[in-house]
């Protein structure tokens, strides 16, 4: 292995060799605790350190690296006290997830460290926001993100490179090519003879490194880091290694080769190195023997200290109160000035009036920028806020999703546009896996909006018209907010973009240029988990929101006679059970009308704890009022027919009657 080609300070060498020392050491320690069941599962880096080490040690302590399984010497040179990780490896207290999840899923601001998820792909989007927000304040900092070469096949991959290099972002992407995606080998999985030669189509730097050459490793990542910081840009990194041990210890290597095995063996980073600094007289093998005893004694008093930690014992009020971050709602009251607007203008003004109040917010999504969104919504955002601000995006839901989560991170606050709810599908993963699970991991905030432009009844067809909550609804960490009417729209709008929790924000299209009200002019906020009771009566209460609210005020002007409370729901997590659980006992009679199909919906789940906790105050069963089970028909007539509209009056009559 060649190292003479590289210019680096001798004292660089040795904290170098005993930066990869330290987490192979571990390594061989953590071997041993599996094998007698003190830790669960391992995914060794063995063989693969100098790409950790020589990455973190080129960037500053203050930037971003996104690590991965094989990654500990991140972990270990950014100097995380060891009895932290070994209580993560645990599953104790003091470990960085608090026992909720495990190996190297965490993050920590601390040291600005954001672990990964097991869908791997996504993180790749975060360091793109993570880079775009250091971006924006103007900050010359560098984020690196690992990947493996499996994850390249992800479809998050093709997205964030294409982001990053679209609107030039300082992301080093690492993808350590180990030659196997598990049991997988590389000529399975893609065709081209380098990953490093994808960055051709992304128009991005890119460079192979032999990913075994620490000091290789070392330079190559400084030099380009010390000009991405002055000349902002993504380069694409290769680094050519091998994974000397299974994807986790459980696999084994069954599946390689010996001779690729040998081959490999002999290219060992730490113990080439070793050799090459003993050769150069930089080292000797008393040193070397005081290196280990040092770090031997460290992972000795850490061990200590997380063996000797008691055991979690569960707490069901701890967990449910920290699957959200604390948000403390102040009520900001408008002046009495109004004027009648729309929906589609309330959320216009409220989105205008937020991003005069917080100057960190940025708005993304398809077309939002000149164009002003398909539906106009952020018409003349540009210009007075700048294109920094108000960011067209490729047509990529997760990379974006992703995005808004690294600005996040990075002390931003983001609002995506999904053109329609129905696109959300495509940013499914990130949403529900990353946003929605952040706090709970490891305390992590999410401060992001999603907004929702949803619903059927203009004739928009299967892949326009979906009301989709109960998609994020089950999600525990997601907010859902659903308004019925422009003064509600504005203020929620408000209070999800205070709000640091991740807030899904559905706008009913149908309602946009239809609905009008008075709306103050100024700022203002209403507090999510709030329902607004639109009438009072006592033979029957209806639960709705979205455009069911309009749906069931037109039928109860139609039916004068029928004395019923109306509860517009406005939010659907978190929920306002107990106005709800308030008018039954009143009523007696409960009768809920969703847009969304109703197998599986939020209607479901109300009934089922109305039944569960007024049992004794109803009068007849729970009724739920849905839409076909079936896609949304494009057809005028086979629409009306599928929507829940055309049945509810008559299943309102026959609760009450009953």
């Amino acid at each position: 292995m060649n190292y003479t080609d590289f210019s680096v300070a001798e004292d660089v060498k040795l904290k170098l060799y005993n930066s990869m020392l330290k987490p192979r050491m571990i390594e061989e320690k953590m071997l041993i605790l599996l094998r007698q069941g003190k830790i669960s599962k391992w995914f060794s880096g063995i063989g693969q350190e100098a790409i950790s080490i020589g990455v973190t040690t080129a960037l500053d302590s203050d930037e971003y690296i996104l690590p991965m399984h094989r990654n500990l010497g991140v972990f270990t040179t950014r100097e995380i006290p060891l009895f932290r990780l070994f209580a993560q490896w645990q599953g104790k207290a003091s470990g960085f997830t608090q026992g909720r999840d495990r190996s190297f899923h965490f993050g920590t601001q601390d040291f600005k460290i954001v672990g990964m998820i097991s869908h791997l792909g996504p993180q790749l989007g975060v360091a793109d926001g993570i880079a775009l927000a250091h971006k924006l304040k103007k900050e010359n900092k560098v984020t690196a993100v690992f990947t493996g070469e499996g994850a390249t096949s992800e479809g998050d991959f093709h997205e964030a490179l294409n982001v990053a290099s679209v609107w030039d972002l300082p992301v080093l992407f690492c993808v350590e090519n180990n030659g196997y995606g598990l049991s997988t080998p590389t000529n399975e999985q893609f065709k081209c003879e380098h990953i490093a030669d994808k960055g051709v189509g992304y128009g991005m730097e890119s460079h192979i490194v032999d990913g075994n050459n620490i000091l290789e490793v070392y330079s190559k990542v400084s030099q380009l880091v010390r000009d991405m910081r002055i000349n902002p840009r993504p380069v694409l990194l290769e680094f050519k290694t091998f994974r000397m041990r299974g994807h986790e210890e459980a696999s084994g290597t069954k599946y390689v080769p010996q001779d690729l095995l040998d081959m490999w063996g002999e290219k060992d980073p730490l113990e080439n190195f070793t050799k090459y600094l003993l050769d150069e007289n930089l080292l000797s093998e008393e040193v070397i023997e005081n290196y280990k005893a040092e770090i031997q004694a460290e992972i000795d008093d850490n061990l200590k200290i997380a063996f000797n930690e008691d055991s979690i014992v569960p707490n069901e009020s701890k967990e449910l109160s920290e699957v959200y971050q604390n948000f403390e709602y102040k009520d900001i009251t408008p002046n009495k000035e109004t004027k009648s607007i729309r929906l589609i203008d309330a959320i216009s003004d409220g989105l205008r009036a937020s991003m005069k109040r917080f100057d960190n917010l940025v708005i993304m999504g398809q077309d939002v920028a000149e164009y002003g969104g398909v539906f106009k919504i952020t018409d003349g955002f540009v210009e007075d806020f700048g294109k920094d601000r108000v960011r067209n995006t490729p047509i990529c839901e997760s990379a974006i999703v992703a995005a808004a989560m690294g600005l996040s991170i990075n002390g931003m606050k983001a609002v995506m546009e999904m053109q329609f709810a129905d696109f959300a599908s495509s940013g499914f993963n990130p949403i529900v896996n990353y946003l929605a699970k952040s706090f709970y991991r490891w305390g992590e905030k999410a401060d992001v909006v999603i907004r929702m432009p949803c619903g059927g009844g203009v004739a928009a067809g299967p892949f326009h018209s979906q009301t989709n909550e109960a998609w994020f609804t089950k999600t525990p960490g997601l907010k859902v907010v659903y308004p019925a009417f422009p003064y509600d729209a504005k203020g929620l709008l408000a209070t999800a973009i205070e709000d640091p929790n991740p807030v899904m924000f559905f706008e009913h299209k149908g309602l946009y240029r239809s609905i009008y009200q008075e709306v103050p002019v100024d700022y203002y906020s209403l507090p999510l988990g709030k329902a607004s009771l639109l009438s009072q009566g006592d033979q029957i209460t209806i639960v709705t929101y979205g455009a069911g609210v309009h749906w069931a005020l037109d039928t109860l002007e139609k039916n004068k006679g029928i004395s019923a409370d109306l509860l517009d729901l406005r939010t659907l997590q978190p929920l306002d059970i107990t106005a709800i659980y308030d008018s039954v006992k009143k009523t007696g009679k409960l009768i809920i009308l969703q847009e969304d199909s109703l197998f599986g919906g939020i209607a479901s789940d109300i009934s089922a704890l109305v039944m569960e906790n007024c049992f004794e105050h109803l009068d007849g069963p729970v009724k739920r009022v849905g839409s076909l089970e079936t896609p949304i028909p494009f057809n005028a007539q086979l629409e009306q027919q599928y929507l829940a509209k055309s049945r509810f009056e008559s299943a309102l009559r026959e609760l009450i009657d009953y």
